[in-house]
């Protein structure tokens, strides 16, 4: 009995121990890789030909006012004192302020990140709907109509610039056809009433709509986000639907499944059961890397609609030379991707017993 206890108190402290060395891995992991994006976002910081004080000052500032302002900002200093200060500010969330709002960043990108999201979350659902089934029937039936169909939709996904596509929806699905709302999140009229009427709980404006009840403006926002969402859907879509099929296609010539097939297992079930379930593991991490894609490439897609997320922020702050709201911006969506590089990892470790091993 004795040595039973100590073999179960023996194997409790080695997974212990095995469990915080993990963990303390993943930390170590997780601040070596936010330490180099803020080194990237640091170097493009300085290395963009945009002089941030005479972004500040303006061009009618003196010579002792810029030289005042380059020791205020510590630019002075050697690089490795700025990049600290630098870290210091970021872990601290100070981003410093915006020359076009007069804000701090942070403030900025709480504000608009919200609408960045909801679009991107819709964007993935309509892939991941569209995708998986469309990859899981073009895998069923290799070199089929269907098969070649998927792949063309798939491939025109990739192709087509996404400002010419969705360029394209404005003009036919907005200004011919009139079946969904233009450019931005609500119509004039429905921006005035949702400022009085609507409080603001996560900033996504059909969530916080259907929460006020207010289904008017929840209808008009509808209507706004369709077009953009499938746009970036249409492109998720080709991403999922492609690797859906790669990983079916593997599966299904698997000993397995002709196992299944010879006992006289449904055909349905040996498809969308077996070999679906033991793609399930990649599948997730396709679909989070695709849904981090779109965070961080909605840009252009915002640009077009004049969605006021993230990426429409970024490039406004751009254009205006607004160098700390670009970098606040860069890190924000970094900081994104890396999480969600990090669930994906945990889910596949969740469910593939091998990966835990």
């Amino acid at each position: 009995m004795t040595s039973v206890s100590s073999s179960d108190s023996g194997g409790a402290a080695a997974r212990a121990r095995s469990g915080l060395s993990g963990f303390l891995r993943l930390v170590a992991t997780l601040a070596a890789t936010f330490l180099g994006l803020l080194a990237v976002t640091f170097i493009i910081g300085r290395i963009i030909p945009i002089d941030p004080v005479l972004s500040i000052l303006g061009e009618r500032a003196t010579e002792e006012q810029m030289a005042a302002a380059r020791e205020r900002l510590g630019l002075n200093d050697p690089l490795i004192v700025q990049f600290g200060i630098y870290v210091r500010d970021a872990l601290s969330g100070d981003f410093g302020t915006s020359l076009l709002t007069s804000r701090p960043v942070l403030e900025d990108v709480k504000r608009v990140f919200p609408a960045t999201l909801e679009l991107s979350t819709i964007a993935t659902i309509l892939g991941v709907l569209f995708g998986i089934p469309a990859g899981v029937l073009a895998a069923t039936k290799p070199g089929s109509l269907a098969d070649q169909l998927v792949r063309l939709v798939g491939l025109m996904g990739y192709s087509m610039p996404v400002f010419w596509l969705g360029l394209m929806g404005l003009l036919i699905f907005y200004g011919q056809l009139d079946w969904v709302g233009g450019p931005g999140r609500l119509d004039t009229t429905y921006e005035f009433m949702a400022e009085l009427d609507v409080p603001v709980v996560t900033g996504m404006i059909l969530i916080d709509t259907a929460l006020a009840g207010q289904w008017d403006i929840f209808g008009n926002a509808l209507s706004h986000i369709i077009l953009p969402a499938s746009v970036l859907g249409y492109y998720s879509m080709a991403y999922i639907s492609r690797m859906t099929r790669s990983f079916m296609l593997e599966q299904l010539g698997q000993e397995y499944i002709t196992t299944a097939r010879v006992k006289g297992v449904p055909e349905w079930r040996v498809v969308w059961v077996h070999a679906l379930r033991n793609i399930a593991v990649p599948l997730i991490t396709v679909i989070a890397l695709s849904y981090a894609y779109l965070l961080e490439g909605s840009v252009l897609t915002e640009t077009v609609f004049a969605w006021p997320g993230l990426g429409l922020y970024i490039t406004n702050a751009l254009f205006s030379s607004d160098i700390a709201a670009v970098m606040g911006g860069t890190i924000v969506v970094g900081t994104v991707f890396i999480l969600l590089n990090l669930f994906s990892d945990f889910l596949y470790k969740r469910f593939d017993p091998r990966a835990r091993a």
